[in-house]
């Protein structure tokens, strides 16, 4: 099946009510086991022609999107970059977590007029952005929303790639923290590092697993759970390579056109 080519059918009812400056947002790196959550916010130019290749960014090839993501930047009136760190997913959970990441790339935007979301209606998020319209399917069906995937894709697998060379055992150029196999291999064999999220039962379980048979009180298994301390608080040299990781995946795209 071709996939899905987004349209420009929610941009333009908006365009054609005053509102020239509307938001295309959208966030990579939910379900990995590791490494931010990334989200980018895109405002296309009203009644703008799409780009020839742009669609939801699961659709793409690595070449795809490394190739269209600075024609994206060009063309586009402001690009935002909002992370959500694996500190934050640890103590909101990766929900709450995937929102701030989106908040915070609205908020580089400067001024704006609508939101376009991806998914289904969040608690709370007219309160902190204002008008929004959530769409099922967004990054697939609409045009700036698919963009912002885009973004966001390119910017996180370079983050990855980036942490990779301080934590080559895990595969994070290849896997971008997902739990492949090899990812899972590995932090069996070395444990976890700061930019793994602890919090996680499927990680729990990981770790515990191997060895649960070993543990039976009353004639059941116990689960085990890591304790608070089982994983090192990020010192500040890791938070600032997981921050220089950030900026230098976000630096290699163009700078922000600005527009009159």
């Amino acid at each position: 099946m071709a996939p899905i080519v987004p349209t420009l059918r929610w941009e333009r009812p908006l365009w054609r009510d005053g509102a020239t400056r509307v938001v295309g947002v959208d966030e990579v790196g939910v379900a990995p086991t590791s490494g931010a959550v990334v989200a980018a916010a895109v405002i296309m130019p009203p009644n703008c022609h799409r780009i020839e290749g742009v669609r939801d960014s699961k659709t793409m090839s690595a070449a795809q999107r490394e190739r269209l993501a600075p024609v994206i930047h060009r063309r586009a009136v402001a690009v935002g970059i909002g992370a959500a760190s694996v500190a934050d997913i640890d103590r909101l959970n990766i929900y709450h977590a995937t929102h701030l990441a989106m908040r915070r790339a609205i908020a580089r935007l400067g001024a704006y007029d609508h939101v376009l979301v991806d998914g289904l209606r969040i608690a709370e998020f007219e309160r902190e952005v204002g008008p929004y319209t959530a769409i099922v399917d967004g990054d697939a069906r609409v045009y700036s929303i698919a963009c912002a995937s885009v973004v966001a894709k390119v910017v996180r697998d370079r983050m990855m790639a980036k942490l990779a060379l301080r934590y080559p055992a895990y595969g994070w150029e290849r896997n971008q923290g997902y739990a492949t196999q090899e990812h899972r291999d590995a932090i069996r064999a070395h444990g976890l590092t700061p930019h793994h999220r602890s919090s996680w039962q499927a990680i729990q379980v990981l770790l515990a697993g191997d060895q649960l048979a070993l543990f039976d009180v009353d004639g059941g298994v116990v689960a085990l759970g890591l304790p608070d301390d089982a994983v090192g608080v990020m010192s500040m040299d890791e938070a600032d390579a997981a921050h220089t990781s950030l900026q230098d995946a976000v630096s290699v795209l163009p700078a922000r056109r600005t527009h009159p």
